[in-house]
């Protein structure tokens, strides 16, 4: 089973190279898909390390309940 963790790097990974890919285009103006995309890969990449805070609030309550 893939974990949170593993899950959000996966995700950001390719929001990088997503973006990477964007940036070698040849033209100087964004389109309105080009500035789509990018909102998209920005959501994905928020989401990420939303999702990272998370995975690591509740491994800390797991550590916390199971010390006690």
């Amino acid at each position: 089973m893939i974990s949170l963790r593993n899950a959000t790097h996966l995700l950001l990974s390719a929001t990088v190279l997503l973006g990477v890919a964007g940036l070698s285009g040849g033209c100087d103006e964004k389109g309105p898909a080009e500035k789509a995309g990018e909102n998209i890969d920005n959501a994905a990449s928020d989401a990420g390390h939303q999702l990272d805070k998370a995975g690591d609030k509740v491994s800390d309550k797991i550590d916390d309940a199971t010390k006690k």
